[in-house]
């Protein structure tokens, strides 16, 4: 099954430890490039993050964030550290004494100092461990919705393909038709020329434009393209690299079978087929 790489998951839990919720975003990139937003307290979680995620994520630009609320009950008490409050105003007064003028600092003044508060370590082992369930949840939800896009594209990939196979069938069709009026565009103009009409020239001349006009080729490589886009939308792996290189090759014959047209009609096939290509080549863009 197929999968599209633009897809999003949003998970939260609550429990006595506060609340936890991930959000997970992912959209096309050309390998897997993930981006973590995690709380301070929960840094560590780095590395299990990227591990998880590159376990069942191939490729995709994955915008990948935690937020913490921590129950009021889990908050760290704070406390003053009175050890160093102390020689904080046993220093103020020395230089009081230095100045020539008493120095009375504010309680506020002294809170904002660095190292007065300190907070009483919280257990985090909970924590980490119910994020990281959540966060394989998560993943769960982002696959699903992955594989009900890809579910969609696939749809509409198959359909281009239908189409495809139809304007090939309707340029081969009309082959046979572009020839002939060939021969007798040709013919028409050797008797304005008022030339001598030498059979076995007139069939050398048609000949020679015959090859050059011939798209046999094409055709076949058209129909072959196609036939190997359904195969590849059968199969059970990342399928997108794979599919762009034969949008490529896709592009390349229908751009030789304009080129190539003698016919208002084959190249305005040409023209529907660019379309339908290109329509197929922007949603291939977003499968896995």
């Amino acid at each position: 099954m197929i999968k599209s790489m633009t897809a999003f998951a949003r998970e939260t839990r609550s429990g006595d430890f506060g609340e936890l919720t991930w959000e997970l975003r992912t959209v096309n990139h050309r390998y897997l490039e993930p981006h973590l937003r995690l709380p301070e307290e929960l840094r560590a979680l780095d590395v299990a993050v990227r591990t998880r995620l590159s376990a069942r994520l191939q490729r995709g630009k994955v915008d990948c964030g935690l937020r913490y609320v921590p129950a009021l009950g889990a908050v760290g008490t704070l406390h003053i550290n009175r050890p160093f409050v102390e020689q904080l105003l046993a220093a103020g007064q020395e230089i009081g004494v230095l100045i020539g003028r008493g120095v009375e600092p504010s309680p506020f003044e002294l809170l904002r100092w660095p190292g007065v508060i300190q907070e009483q370590e919280r257990d985090l082992d909970r924590v980490t461990t119910v994020a990281l369930e959540l966060l394989e949840v998560a993943i769960d939800t982002l696959l699903a919705t992955r594989e009900r896009e890809g579910v969609r594209l696939e749809t509409l990939l198959r359909d281009r393909c239908d189409r495809l196979q139809e304007s090939v069938a309707r340029v081969r069709a009309r082959l046979p038709d572009v020839l002939g009026g060939v021969r007798q565009r040709l013919h028409d103009r050797l008797i304005e020329l008022r030339a001598e009409l030498d059979p076995a020239r007139l069939e050398q001349e048609i000949a020679i434009l015959a090859a050059k006009l011939d798209v046999d080729e094409e055709m076949d490589r058209l129909e072959a393209h196609v036939a190997e886009v359904r195969d590849v939308l059968t199969r059970d792996e990342p399928v997108g690299r794979r599919l762009d290189f034969l949008m490529q090759e896709l592009n390349r014959e229908a751009n030789t079978l304009g080129s190539k047209s003698a016919d208002v009609a084959v190249t305005r096939e040409a023209v529907e087929m660019k379309v339908l290509i290109e329509q197929m080549r922007e949603q291939v863009q977003n499968l896995e």
